[in-house]
């Protein structure tokens, strides 16, 4: 009978401390959000556009929020090295990808195999900025000086004019194949691994003209050595008011931007991408960052996840058109 009384005190006091213990862990606050460093995985090389602006932007991001954000960068097969990295990471909002529309929208239809999903690997955390896409040539060696004379030079004489297709099936490149579509005109493409190349061999007239970045573009054209001949945007830049859009100048209708956006891997906690889009919204509101994004002509973009998930659905099924139309495929 005592060996019975003891036993039953210790199952009641065993079922207090579990049950406390218990209690305890369910009241402990859970560790808050950062407590350590953010890795931001740029899969472009170091000095391009998506590089300047995650370095630009996401200092101030990683002061808001209490913790440094690490710029880690992962070139190579059209973004999709650093981008598979990310979508097999953590979903902890520790490890972060800023790609751009190759990332999201043009590689779904260029890469026969592609060995990440942008639709559904990761979560859209936010819309980040647009790059207007100037239509280039070098006036030393083009006689064109407008879209109007452009267009017709190149019905005139088709096939004959080439133009600098960096990184087959970049944004560079598809907009040059929508260009051609909605002008019913054969250019010739001459492939390239980076832009700088295809910028080397058109300062060289090797080729005759080319779509560029607005922050690759702009001190071309600011210096003369590079004429734009219209800018692909739905409005006239505001580093270059001067130049006309490609639909007033003699396309009309047309429209391509090189955009971007940031993500985490799928699964990450809802309240953590929270954190990071009203980060992310308030450091674009910064003065600074404001005028070193104006003067290298990036038009600075914020949205909620939701918003930057649908404009990349809807970005992905219209490029997925011109890709086939080009008939554009990448191993």
């Amino acid at each position: 009978m005592i060996k019975n009384l003891f036993r039953g005190a210790f199952r009641a006091g065993a079922a207090v401390l579990a049950s406390s213990t218990l209690l305890a862990f369910a009241q402990a606050p859970a560790t808050p959000y950062p407590s350590k460093p953010i890795r931001l995985v740029v899969p472009y090389p170091a000095g391009g556009a998506t590089d300047f602006f995650a370095r630009t932007v996401f200092s101030q991001v990683g002061e808001l929020l209490g913790q440094p954000i690490v710029i880690d960068n992962k070139p190579g097969a059209g973004t999709t090295i650093g981008s598979e990295q990310v979508a097999k990471s953590s979903p902890d909002g520790y490890t972060l990808l800023i790609g751009d529309m190759g990332t999201y929208a043009l590689n779904a239809s260029l890469y026969k195999r592609l060995r990440y999903s942008p639709a559904t690997d990761f979560v859209a955390v936010s819309l980040t900025g647009r790059f207007p896409l100037f239509l280039v040539v070098n006036p030393r060696w083009t006689k064109a000086n407008s879209m109007t004379e452009l267009l017709a030079t190149a019905k005139q004489s088709p096939g004959k004019l080439n133009y600098g297709a960096p990184g087959p099936g970049s944004p560079l490149h598809v907009a040059m194949d929508l260009f051609k579509q909605q002008a019913g005109i054969d250019l010739v493409a001459v492939p390239y691994k980076g832009g700088a190349d295809a910028v080397k061999d058109l300062l060289a007239g090797q080729i005759q003209l080319m779509f560029l970045d607005s922050a690759t573009a702009l001190p071309y054209i600011r210096s003369g050595t590079l004429t734009a001949l219209g800018v692909a945007s739905n409005r006239r830049a505001p580093a270059a008011p001067e130049v006309p859009t490609v639909s007033e100048a003699g396309l009309p209708g047309f429209e391509a931007y090189a955009w971007q956006g940031f993500v985490a891997p799928k699964g990450t906690p809802p309240a953590v991408i929270a954190k990071l889009n009203a980060s992310f919204a308030t450091a674009m509101k910064d003065p600074g960052i404001q005028k070193k994004l104006a003067d290298a002509g990036v038009e600075p973009l914020t949205s909620s996840p939701e918003q930057a998930a649908q404009y990349m659905a809807s970005e992905t099924q219209r490029w997925a058109q011109v890709i086939q139309k080009s008939n554009i495929s990448l191993d």
